[in-house]
């Protein structure tokens, strides 16, 4: 028989039965929160019930080491170490599927969110009275004044707008990252999430057929006990890849249209960079072009890197110098193959417009082809 989760007592963990509740901690650089985070879940749940899965980035500051010594003493922590692969969702995601426990809940590891509202959301998802528990930033009685970020809070009403309208659910923050609900539901759901970005709630609710019962729970967010946040600028532009993926995913790939954007806006640079140095240097047009083509693939690698493969950025000296190389290597073959194929086509007689096209779409997919497997997937 499964362990109810009972306030804590002295005794011992008990295992018969295996946990009912998982909570999955996707972590980035986290070491020094992991303790004390346990501590405070034991605190909240009692001694036996439930399991930690620390699903861990490959974190340059031993992470998934600490996750490791406390699950030697402690057996209901373990840990997941990710090489190669990054992000929140898909974190979450894999700790879906490897829990044997019925119901899995999400939170971060930073103390941010509060593991006392852990068993009133358990109570409710098992009791029927929901399908997905979601505690809210937005929900009467709850707070964000530790957090004090006015700037967040407006983004996050916007986008929890947004997020209401695709998903048909109304609920008051469906860009939470702390949710609790049924692991069978989300194992069933997992084989079509996009695993984008942060935001795996609002994957999960836009993915269902019917809208899920949700209900609220108000929290108060806390501010981060230790360490930088993962979190920066691009979260916008992250939540509307998102928006994006549930929408047109199917027909055109995220991170191909993400590519492609970067693309055009390299185009305005390039015109901008060449034009500029026509007009006010006076340089030779082929020098001109030159460097501009070099600016602007300079420009589009640095945008690809903050945006298009966020979940994989290069962030150290070294990374980012071999990619910047690669990527220029990888684009200059891409140009070469729009030279030529846009050339034979335009030799063989088809109009110059939708010649210049197709070596452009030859060019593109080649470009990302190559960058995502030699720059973003090697280095």
């Amino acid at each position: 028989m499964t362990p109810s989760l009972q306030p804590r007592t002295d005794s011992k963990p008990a295992t018969a039965g295996g946990p009912e509740l998982a909570i999955v901690l996707p972590t980035l650089n986290e070491r020094d929160n992991l303790a004390p985070l346990v501590e405070r879940i034991e605190n909240a749940l009692g001694p036996a019930g439930w399991e930690v899965l620390i699903v861990d980035d490959d974190s340059r500051d031993g992470t998934a080491d600490e996750a490791r010594r406390l699950s030697r003493t402690d057996p209901r922590v373990r840990v997941i170490q990710r090489i190669g692969r990054r992000g929140l969702s898909s974190a979450a995601i894999e700790g879906f599927c490897a829990t044997a426990a019925p119901y899995v809940a999400v939170m971060d590891a930073d103390h941010q969110h509060d593991p006392l509202l852990l068993v009133d959301m358990l109570a409710a998802v098992r009791g029927g009275e929901a399908e997905v528990a979601v505690a809210s930033r937005f929900a009467d009685g709850a707070s964000m004044a530790d957090w004090n970020r006015p700037d967040r809070e407006k983004l996050s009403n916007l986008a929890n707008t947004l997020a209401r309208k695709l998903t048909g659910v109304d609920l008051s923050d469906p860009m939470s990252g702390f949710f609790l609900l049924p692991t069978a539901t989300a194992r069933a759901l997992a084989p079509r999430l996009s695993g984008i970005g942060f935001k795996i709630l609002l994957d999960l609710l836009a993915t269902a057929d019917t809208p899920l019962r949700v209900k609220d729970f108000p929290m108060n967010f806390s501010a981060r006990r230790s360490g930088e946040s993962k979190l920066d600028r691009a979260i916008a532009l992250d939540f509307l890849a998102g928006l994006y993926d549930k929408s047109f995913g199917r027909i055109i790939p995220t991170r191909f249209a993400l590519f492609g954007t970067v693309g055009a806006l390299g185009v305005l640079v390039h015109m901008a960079i060449l034009y500029g140095l026509i007009l006010t240097v006076g340089t030779a047009f082929s020098w001109s072009q030159a460097i501009a083509t070099f600016g602007a693939m300079t420009f589009n690698f640095w945008l690809n890197n903050w945006l298009t493969y966020r979940d994989k950025r290069l962030d150290t000296p070294d990374r980012l110098f071999w990619g910047w190389v690669s990527f220029i290597v990888a684009c200059s073959i891409g140009a070469f193959a729009n030279v030529a194929v846009a050339t034979t086509m335009h030799d063989a007689g088809f109009h110059t417009f939708p010649a210049a096209l197709v070596g452009i779409a030859i060019g593109s997919v080649w470009n990302y082809a190559l960058s995502s497997r030699f720059v973003w997937g090697r280095y």
